[in-house]
């Protein structure tokens, strides 16, 4: 028996017929006669045969997958993206390969080159926070291989984008936290040329301009991890004029702010309230489990998905989409609840 899989030579040598026959017959191709296309059909099916998907890329110069770029698989933010992302590429019968930078502008840069080589028909991307520099993400396009950027996105790079609405996703946390008497509310930032890191310190700002309450940029620090949220939350609650609330960049952050108020005496919700953002696994995880804004991943993964296959599959469109996912509010036990509103 052959051993490794199925070829179109060894179907056309079993049936006693040209290797063209077969390639024809299996596209169904007119011009081999109907009898032929389901006698090589039938077998095909009976053998399990696959296309050589390596064969088929050479011959058409790219293949049927779709390369994807992440910061890091093992936030749930990105698992779930790119799940979205693999379940409509599968339906319209595409694969993905998903790529790593962990949060390293080289090992960046190595991911697009090792996609380029794999050619790849488009690729995703949400860019490493370490990024400053785009020509590799320019290297994408100068290959004519179409880009989307979701959720960390690239403005110096002219392509389509997926974000989540950031902006007011934090104006809704900070103004809930107002309405429940917070009044000196810190915000814990990523990195500040980061595109996702502005709209969210704009929402920020925004809410509490809106309820007249001062800016003051010692409540303002750069924290977006778990370590880094402990760290500076245990500085800033023993200054004199501590703040009485937290607005994170994201859940991981606001565990470690939680961590720290525990740690230091204080109660949650009532002395201290801590706000998440992604609605992560880790905000049902704490004790008390994490008030957050929900991203909606899946929805995040599934659109970007579908305009990198709009992309693919209808090269000759040149203009610019930019999708804008709505976040969802889910008030659980670090917030204080809102006062009764009667009429």
């Amino acid at each position: 028996m052959k051993k490794g899989p199925l070829t179109i030579k060894d179907i056309a040598k079993d049936l006693n017929v040209s290797a063209s026959t077969v390639s024809r017959a299996l596209k169904d191709n007119p011009d081999i006669s109907p009898e032929t296309r389901k006698l090589v059909q039938d077998y095909a099916k009976k053998h399990k045969y696959k296309p050589n998907a390596l064969a088929l890329s050479l011959k058409m110069q790219h293949t049927n997958i779709i390369g994807v770029i992440v910061p890091e698989l093992a936030n749930h933010f990105f698992s779930a993206v790119v799940s979205g992302m693999e379940t409509l590429a599968e339906e319209k019968d595409y694969h993905i390969i998903v790529c790593q930078s962990l949060e390293d502008y080289k090992k960046e840069v190595r991911n697009v080159q090792t996609l380029i080589k794999a050619r790849v028909c488009g690729v995703l991307i949400s860019q490493s926070k370490t990024t400053t520099k785009y020509e590799h993400f320019q290297e994408l396009i100068d290959n004519d291989i179409p880009v989307v950027f979701f959720d960390r996105i690239s403005t110096g790079i002219d392509s389509d984008k997926v974000v989540a609405d950031d902006y007011s996703g934090t104006f809704a946390a900070v103004e809930y936290m107002i309405k429940t008497g917070c009044k000196r509310i810190a915000f814990f930032s990523a990195p500040y040329h980061l595109e996702i890191s502005k709209n969210r310190k704009n929402g920020y700002l925004d809410a509490l301009r809106r309820y007249n309450l001062p800016v003051e940029d010692n409540l303002i620090r750069q924290a977006d991890t778990k370590i880094l949220g402990y760290q500076r939350a245990l500085e800033i609650l023993q200054e004199p004029d501590r703040p009485d609330a937290f607005m994170a960049m994201n859940d991981y952050t606001a565990s470690g702010i939680l961590v720290a108020a525990k740690e230091l005496g204080f109660k949650v919700p009532e002395e201290i309230s801590i706000f998440g953002f992604s609605n992560s696994n880790i905000s049902q995880d704490t004790d008390p489990m994490l008030s957050t804004m929900d991203q909606h991943p899946q929805k995040v993964g599934e659109e970007a998905m579908a305009l990198i296959l709009e992309k693919i599959e209808n090269p000759e469109i040149t203009s610019r989409k930019n999708k804008l996912i709505k976040t969802s509010l889910i008030a659980r036990q670090t917030t204080r609840k809102l006062p009764d509103v009667r009429e």
